[in-house]
């Protein structure tokens, strides 16, 4: 059973998401401050980590930041709960390393249908063969590990999934459309500037002329 990691400082949130998603089959964890919910995804390991950004002490972005630098973190997948119209949480978000964000207030039932859709993508690779290599990248997408010139880098998931797919098809120009529909899928509500800010941590680990804009239509893997 998939494991879901829950954290917000409200009690009342935190008893109707769990309540709503146990209905579903889901295995529920609930934390309500960013200390408990360190402790909680070291030890029990989930596949979805949901934070809420506004929290006392620790934040959500803050908590975000600490679970990226555990090795065993790096791959997790983690929305953010942030209030309607605040553009500049969803950027530090992504900053921070989530991948994904769901904006309150939200409905029980499509919190569900976010959450479902999301560990959906938890599992499975997007190419046939493990190994990936191109202009001196090499990608192991069983270990989801990367290599650049010989030296190992470990990526966040949505930044891995990002990578792969333009590794994919060298040269070709992914449509930000299609982008947005292969790594984060149709059925969930992504800010504008998601694709951005993930184009351009890949360019800051991996090097500026790794991955071409083309104005107006999308990126490609430059080969």
């Amino acid at each position: 059973m998939q494991k879901v990691l829950l954290v917000d400082d409200e009690t009342d949130i935190l008893e109707l998401l769990k309540y709503n998603l146990e209905r579903e089959g889901v295995n529920v964890l609930t934390a309500q401050n960013g200390k408990d919910a360190l402790k909680l995804a070291k030890a029990e390991h989930p596949e979805l980590i949901v934070l809420d950004i506004m929290m006392p002490g620790m934040d959500g972005v803050e908590v975000c930041s600490q679970l990226r630098q555990m090795p065993d973190m790096k791959n997790v997948l983690i929305a953010f709960l942030t209030a309607r119209g605040e553009d500049y949480s969803q950027i530090a978000g992504f900053e921070a390393g989530a991948d994904d964000y769901i904006t309150k207030p939200v409905k029980p039932k499509v919190f569900v249908s976010k959450v479902k859709a999301m560990l959906k993508r938890t599992g499975g690779d997007r190419t046939d063969s493990p190994i990936m290599e191109v202009n001196g990248i090499r990608v192991d997408t069983e270990k989801v590990l990367v290599y650049q010139d010989g030296v190992e880098m470990q990526l966040p998931k949505k930044e891995f999934e990002l990578l792969v797919l333009l590794m994919s098809k060298p040269g070709k120009v992914f449509k930000r459309e299609e982008i947005y529909a292969q790594i984060w899928g149709s059925d969930l509500f992504v800010g504008d500037r998601t694709i951005d800010v993930h184009i351009r941590k890949l360019r800051e680990k991996l090097g500026d002329h790794i991955i071409k804009t083309i104005k107006g239509v999308g990126y490609k893997f430059d080969a």
